[in-house]
């Protein structure tokens, strides 16, 4: 294999931003799933981090 072909290959910019795109939607995707599951499997926890998450959001300042 000439070394160009492998060089072009490896360069994520050659990806077109369609492809990016789409596999940053299946990734978020993913990673929603992953945190309902988490959720799911352990709702006490997922409460408490809830819980902090709001009390970051009031006290955050605009």
């Amino acid at each position: 294999m000439p070394q160009s072909e492998h060089v072009s290959a490896a360069r994520p910019e050659d990806e077109s931003e369609a492809e990016r795109r789409r596999r940053r939607a299946r990734f978020l995707r993913e990673l929603a799933e992953a945190r309902a599951l988490r959720e799911r499997v352990q709702p006490r926890r997922a409460k408490a981090a809830r819980l902090r998450h709001a009390m970051r959001m009031r006290t955050f300042r605009w």
